[in-house]
């Protein structure tokens, strides 16, 4: 066997190793066709291999459905008439568009700075910045549940010391704060806003005045860092994420335009000295090419709606699904998290039981994703369901009355 093959072979065993662990994630879903509502039901999927069956997403980010909006797709159609499929360039190059400048200061606007920066992604946001804030002298203290894009935002970063807090552990956080004291010129607190396997949010509130408390123990400050991707506009009562239901704020703020915008993209919202620096500095945005002018020109649309009275409405009719959803799974007797946020874990509890109700639920037109081991410690298998505006009554009813029937229950459409 030649080195080439010795290295295919490699990739073969990795692979087996990671379906052993139960870590492959397998052959992808592929969606063909969307479908619109009809009959009082929301949209329905047709996914390749399946033929003409229908499937019920209850796995998406979109939280309010705004990607069909006709707003939304007639804003990406004009814009890339105007200037084209691509960017063509680097921002600093010649790939900065009207509709990137729009949109930075209206993200800005949206969430009371006074400066934004746009990304390809939430991820490529935080893994780019995070060594940008780090540096050698920084302490920097995590949650012990976030996001992987903190945890190789932080990897890259190499700082000074790092220390991980139990899960919204405040008392363990403020232990931390005051043991890097002496040892670190800046800390740098970070957290996701919304915890995405859990639905949970961030105790932003004590955590900022924990920040606050301790400023003057750091030669540069404590600076808090949060990643609110799935809170904003799923999150608040004016979709302005963690920071507007805990009436708190970061110092640094990253998001996405991707979930409950319905688009592409992330972003950062800060100082105007601390974007100027990321603008110069951070290597996934000088030197990759930035969102469509159409992918842009969207996303501003997207805003503007979350932004009115339209928007209202929808987190309105999100908040209403959610609770019917989380009420319904506790009437049947299974367990769930407390929470306001549109995504609602179903506990299993169980790898095997976990595997084989996401396999009744997709046999009965329900995607819904399950997480086991370990991807999450064992004894915490669970379903992740995820609500949307787009969503009906009938839709929450249906997938109720399936996961009813493990219980007894009937089954309506199928």
């Amino acid at each position: 066997m030649g080195n080439r093959e010795q290295f295919v072979a490699s990739c073969r065993a990795q692979l087996a190793a990671l379906a052993s662990q139960g870590r492959r994630k397998g052959q992808e879903l592929i969606v063909t066709a969307i479908r619109p509502g009809r009959d009082g039901y929301g949209p329905r999927v047709l996914l390749a291999g399946q033929g003409e069956r229908e499937f019920l997403r209850m796995n998406s980010n979109s939280y309010l459905g705004l990607s069909f909006h006709p707003r939304v797709i007639a804003a990406a159609a004009a814009a890339a008439e105007g200037f084209g499929a691509g960017p063509g360039a680097v921002r600093f190059i010649s790939g900065t568009y009207a509709p990137h400048v729009a949109l930075e200061e209206r993200l800005a606007r949206f969430h009371g700075r006074k400066s934004a920066l746009l990304f390809s992604a939430a991820y490529a946001a935080m893994v780019g910045i995070l060594p940008q804030l780090i540096d050698g002298e920084t302490a920097v203290i995590s949650d012990s549940l976030n996001h992987n894009c903190i945890i190789n935002g932080i990897r890259l970063a190499k700082p000074a010391a790092k220390a991980i807090y139990p899960h919204r552990d405040l008392a363990e956080l403020e232990r931390q704060l005051k043991a890097h004291r002496t040892q670190a010129k800046r800390a740098v607190v970070v957290t996701d806003g919304i915890f995405s396997m859990r639905g949970d949010h961030a105790p932003l509130a004590g955590i900022a005045a924990l920040c606050e408390r301790y400023q003057d123990d750091y030669a540069e400050g404590v600076i808090l860092v949060v990643d609110d991707s799935h809170g904003v506009g799923a999150f608040g009562p004016t979709g302005r994420g963690t920071e507007e239901y805990a009436g708190a704020r970061a110092d640094v703020l990253v998001a996405t335009l991707g979930k409950a915008l319905g688009v592409n993209g992330g972003y950062v919202v800060a100082e105007p000295e601390v974007i100027a620096l990321l603008r110069e500095t951070a290597p996934l945005y000088v030197y990759s090419n930035p969102l469509t002018p159409a992918e842009t020109a969207a996303a501003l649309a997207a805003l503007d709606i979350l932004d009115s009275a339209e928007g209202l409405e929808l987190l309105v009719t999100l908040r209403r699904h959610t609770a019917r959803f989380r009420s319904g799974l506790r009437d049947l007797g299974y367990e769930t998290f407390d929470g306001d946020h549109p995504i609602v874990p179903l506990l299993v509890r169980d790898t095997q039981k976990t595997a084989a109700l996401v396999a009744q639920l997709f046999a009965k037109g329900i995607l819904a994703t399950g997480l086991n081991f370990p991807v999450v410690p064992k004894g915490d298998e669970e379903i992740r369901f995820q609500l949307s505006a787009s969503h009906t009554e009938r839709d929450i009813e249906y997938v109720l009355e399936v996961l009813g029937e493990k219980r007894g229950g009937g089954v309506g459409r199928g």
